[in-house]
């Protein structure tokens, strides 16, 4: 595996493999990488010829009094598990290299960046769709893999591929889940034993309001109120439930927890059968 920390060795050696004919699969990451990461890593590995990762930890969809600085690394394990998984080269770049003293451009999808985590971390999106832009422009991926995990990043991104005409296939991959049905998620590392023990609501809330949905409940409020009756059984959690977004036949239920010092997010597609 290649490791690669500047800008114009990464795109030297895409360029290259571009001209052999090989497809780029790419999987951007911040690190502290865990089962979930490399199941996006092996999916990505089936759709292309060569795998690039990046780990870089991007301030600028940090807000203010948010956890950057003490975000978990770990490179060097992450090297050993991207070694292991045949990834071709990783794309490590420092901070100063990403944003460049003086920079002024930023990349902002406005209306799908508004709602949700939008309004709860202002900037986080707009902070994501610059990295996202940029990483694009640097590795020239054919593809890319996201976790469905962030349901609205997902939508995110597709949308800023579209808008700018940037010709990378985005591959959403389903959330990762631990024996329990807690998302895998970096931040699971913040979380005391009793905190973990706790985190599960996130994923027994997503499952009930399920339950009731299959049901045949169709009212949004209803579905909004069984989850949080789920979530107020837990001491430790002090949620925060997105408003539920209906469109024709479909709803996604996005949930955003806070247990400890951990801001966990979680989702759920409920997505009436045909004819029903």
């Amino acid at each position: 595996m290649r490791i690669i920390e500047n800008i114009a060795g990464m795109r030297e050696w895409s360029e290259a493999e571009r001209r052999a004919g090989n497809r780029i699969a790419f999987v951007p990451t911040m690190g502290f990488l865990h089962r979930g990461h490399l199941c996006l890593v092996r999916d990505a590995r089936a759709h292309g010829d060569r795998l690039v990762v990046s780990i870089f930890v991007n301030p600028t969809q940090f807000g203010p009094g948010e956890d950057f600085s003490g975000y978990p690394r770990d490179f060097e394990r992450d090297c050993e598990l991207l070694k292991a998984e045949g990834v071709d080269a990783l794309f490590h770049p420092s901070v100063e290299e990403m944003y460049p003293q003086g920079g002024q451009t930023l990349v902002e999808v406005e209306k799908l960046s508004l709602p949700l985590c939008g309004a709860s971390r202002p900037g986080h999106f707009r902070g994501v769709a610059t990295v996202v832009t940029k990483l694009f422009n640097i590795v020239l991926p054919h593809l890319a893999v996201f976790g469905e995990k962030d349901y609205q990043q997902l939508q995110v991104i597709r949308r800023l591929v579209r808008d700018l005409s940037l010709g990378v296939e985005i591959i959403g991959h389903p959330i990762v889940r631990e024996a329990d049905g807690l998302a895998m998620s970096s931040r699971n590392a913040y979380l005391s034993e009793t905190e973990r023990a706790a985190a599960v609501c996130l994923s027994r809330a997503l499952c009930r309001t399920e339950r009731l949905f299959k049901r045949g409940e169709l009212s949004a409020r209803v579905l909004v109120r069984n989850a949080l009756d789920e979530l107020e059984k837990e001491p430790l959690a002090n949620e925060t439930l997105d408003e539920i977004d209906v469109i024709d036949d479909a709803a996604v239920l996005a949930l955003a927890v806070r247990i400890g010092k951990a801001r966990l997010i979680d989702n759920r597609l409920f997505q009436r059968s045909q004819g029903a």
